[in-house]
Order: structure tokens, then sequence, then C-alpha cells
């Protein structure tokens, strides 16, 4: 879900940039032969095939495009394949760094398309702000350098406080920022299940976001920061899991209190603590502060997996998350 205060092309912008050409890709359908076309000697009756796409080729760089003093083609290059590298079928090419009418504001251009040749090279253009270390694409401001992602890393590793699972050592750190009354979120309940078994060696966190056009996100939030202090990471998880199960309960106040209630049951502890707890301005500050990391990391929507503080869709196809996970541990140097 997308918190409300931002535009919906906010979001389809940053996952355009950040995310693979396969969702493109795999949708994109090879053309069939006309109904009428004739038969290829070599196979009677049949209809012959459509031509194999050709490899792509982009126009030659102009070095008049070139201008403006930094980012250097190399930070370019480094940033992207910090942010694509691990998508084996896309290509690009830097086309030109230009100077733009505001002093240390920079406008790149790329071509980007996939290996395969079935999508046309497309070109994109973002902007650099000084300093190099944001860029602004869309409506996005987003982390821009050789390692785009090492700030929010460090900041996670210093401030992810939610309850985790795996490994203690933070080398290997996923985030999963969710809400437990988001769809989207409670959809991606099972990739985070498959990601603790395939990587035991990782510490993954869930910190709470609760968007304000969820009214029970907020204290089915608080009751889990409760159920986490008195029970500890395992019970957590056991109330999460009954939260989402029973994610339809949210939706009217008693509702809520009925399902809240019953996961804490399930997580092995006492309702009338748990309530009595989540109503603490301690406790509510404690979901405060979650959602101001959230919103400090530039995380705009749930449910979000930041990944050594890469953003990535948790709900995303597993196979996907799992190759960005490996390819940013690579980056990133930690053996799994």
């Amino acid at each position: 879900m997308i918190r409300p205060s931002l535009r919906l092309l906010s979001a389809a912008a940053l996952a355009s940039f950040l995310f693979p050409l396969y969702q493109a890709s795999a949708q994109t359908q090879v053309p069939p032969a006309p109904a009428n076309a004739p038969a290829t000697p070599s196979s009677p009756g049949a209809e012959p095939s459509a031509p194999a796409p050709s490899a792509p080729t982009f126009p030659k760089p102009n070095p008049a495009d070139f201008n403006a003093a930094s980012p250097t083609k190399e930070t370019v290059n480094s940033f992207l394949e910090a942010n694509w590298g691990y998508d084996e079928t896309r290509i690009w090419q830097v086309q030109g760094i230009l100077k733009t009418p505001v002093d240390g504001v920079s406008k790149v251009v790329i071509f980007v398309a996939d290996k395969a040749g079935k999508e046309k090279p497309g070109a994109f253009t973002f902007f650099v702000l000084p300093g190099d270390k944001f860029m602004i694409y869309g409506d996005d401001v987003i982390p821009f350098g050789a390692t785009p992602f090492a700030n929010n890393r460090a900041i996670l590793q210093q401030r992810a406080d939610g309850p985790y699972r795996g490994s203690a050592d933070k080398k290997l750190e996923l985030v999963e920022f969710a809400d437990f009354q988001c769809p989207h979120c409670k959809e991606a309940q099972a990739n985070m299940e498959k990601l603790a078994t395939d990587f035991p060696n990782a510490r993954i966190v869930y910190q709470n976001y609760p968007l304000p056009q969820h009214p029970e996100a907020a204290n089915a939030a608080a009751y889990g920061v409760c159920v986490a202090k008195q029970g500890g990471s395992n019970a957590f998880y056991s109330f999460a899991a009954a939260v989402f199960d029973g994610q339809d309960g949210l939706a009217t106040p008693d509702g809520a209190t009925l399902t809240l209630n019953s996961a804490v049951t399930k997580a092995g502890l006492d309702p009338a603590k748990i309530e009595t707890c989540a109503k603490d301005p301690a406790t509510i500050k404690n979901v405060e502060d979650s959602v101001a990391l959230a919103t400090e990391l530039h995380i705009n929507q749930t449910p979000t997996l930041d990944v050594n503080g890469r953003p990535v869709p948790a709900n995303a196809p597993y196979d996907v998350i799992k190759k960005i996970i490996e390819y940013q541990a690579k980056l990133d140097g930690v053996t799994q």
C-alpha cells in the first residue's frame, strides 16, 4: 500500500527504475505469423515462425553530451551496476552527462534494453544533485553514487530495532517494513517465510509501518511491540502470523479487538496485559519512531524489504527477490 500523501506516479517511477525489465519482457510475446502465411518446405502445413529478435544496438554517444563536471561516467555506471547488475538480461549505455542551468545539477541520459532484443532500446533521464549523493527520477529523490545503498544500510544497522529472526549478525540484514492491515503485506508473508529458510545467516527484522488509511494498523503495531517486549521474537512472529491470517477482522474496531486478543493468546501471552502495554505512551512512540525511520529512508509503500539498505517490494516474485539478495550480499562482501 502507498501512503496517500504521495502520488501513484512516484511509486511507479521508483519501481520502474529500481526493478527489472523482466516485468515487461515476461509479458511480451513474439507476434505470431499471419494465419494465411504459406507453409515452409521443411515443415509442411506449419506456419513459419517469426524471426528471432536481434541483439539491441545503441546510438553512438556524442562526446559533446558529456560536458558536466560531475558525476563521472564511471560513477554512473557503478551506480547502474549496483541497481541492475543482478539482472543478466539488462544492458545499458550512458548516453550523456550534461550541464543544466542549475549550478551543480547534472542531467544524465541512459539507454537501456534487454540482451535478447525483445524490447526496443529505451531512453530515460535523471538528474544528479550537487555532491553526487542523490538523484531525482520522476517524483523521487534516490540515493546516488557508486555504493548508493551504503548510507541507508548503516542507518538500518543502527536503528532497525524490531523483532527479528535468524542471525544476530547484521552483515546481511533484511528489514521488512509492513502494516498489519495491508493486504499486500499479508501476501508477502509467504516470501518472508521462504527467505527465513533460504537465508539462515541473514538477520530478518520486522519494522512497523502502519499507514494512516488503515485505522486499526497503528493499534495492531502497538500490540506487536508489546508482544515482542513481553514474549520475545518467537512470540511476536506467532502473533504476526495470526494477525495476518485473521486480517479481515481488523476491518472494524470490535473485530480488531477480537483478532488481536486471539493472536496474543496464540502467542502464549495475556491479552489484558498486552492491551495495557499497547496504550502506554512509550509503546506508541516506538511505533512512531519506526514510521519516522521509514520516512527517513524514503520508503513510501508497504510492503518494502530493505536488503542491506536496498529497497525491494517484499511481494515481488520470490525468485527475483532471492536473486537481488544474493547479488547485494556479493556486492557487500557477505559470505552466505
